[in-house]
């Protein structure tokens, strides 16, 4: 899992970045097809969450949230330049459908129809995070590492922190949506300064506390654990995240008056 801008050190899926095997010429349109796979699956996904919980009122709310966002991973993925889609841009896709999940049961804590921290949610909330690990693994494998997927990995991770960050807000605290939005509050920033949209060095450090962030979000989602030992694990994470993008801001920054 990576929380920056689309510099190359940063992504998850490893520096190295290959057009797909196929080339642009004879390359089979399986971006659109599996988009709309996703989609699909995700609205049975999310409309059977609301059917079975018998949660008719707010229904149309929480479907929307969940299929909405896979619908954006499908249109990224469909719009690409070559109309072509990898295994494991199939398993990011996978991943959305599950975050897409996570964000209709969202919806109904935050309406709620559910309790905020619900087994429901830690189902598709933890193995979307697992399978952060998966998806780079497989491209690696197969040699169909790409920038677009790398991309669409990175927006799936920061999605996921966003939902999960939301979920927990009624929990321990509003304040805890600074681990779900600090990553495109460095997006804005880019925009407003240039100096921060310059590539940033693969960081182990950078990894190692993205990866901790989904990790500390579900764990403190579970039921059982404490809301003062959530609350605790969460703000630790939060400032880890914070010294990380201090570090990264700071470097850019150092970088951009040195190269005038």
């Amino acid at each position: 899992m990576t929380l920056r801008g689309s510099s190359p050190g940063a992504q998850g899926r490893g520096t190295a970045r290959r057009d797909h095997p196929h080339g642009r010429g004879g390359a089979p349109a399986t971006a659109v097809r599996d988009g709309a796979l996703a989609t699909a699956v995700s609205v049975v996904l999310c409309t059977g969450l609301v059917v079975l919980g018998g949660m008719a009122a707010s229904a149309h709310l929480a479907v929307l949230a969940g299929v909405g966002l896979v619908g954006a991973a499908a249109v990224a993925v469909g719009s690409r330049r070559d109309r072509w889609s990898g295994p494991a841009d199939r398993v990011t896709l996978g991943r959305t459908v599950l975050v897409g999940g996570s964000a209709t049961v969202v919806v109904l804590a935050l309406l709620g129809d559910l309790p905020p921290r619900s087994w429901w949610l830690l189902a598709l909330a933890a193995p979307a995070a697992l399978l952060d690990a998966v998806d780079g693994a497989v491209a690696r494998r197969t040699g169909t590492a790409t920038a677009a997927g790398a991309r669409l990995d990175m927006e799936v991770d920061a999605a996921l922190l966003l939902v999960l960050s939301v979920a927990l807000g009624p929990v321990v605290g509003w304040w805890v949506l600074g681990v779900g939005l600090m990553r495109y509050a460095f997006v804005v920033a880019g925009r407003l300064r240039p100096r921060l949209r310059q590539p940033l060095p693969y960081s182990l450090f950078r990894r190692a506390v993205a990866a901790a962030q989904a990790a500390v979000l579900v764990t403190a989602l579970v039921p059982v654990v404490p809301v003062p030992l959530a609350a605790t694990a969460c703000a630790a994470a939060l400032a880890l995240l914070a010294v990380s993008f201090g570090r990264d801001v700071a470097a850019l920054e150092r970088r951009g008056r040195a190269g005038g």
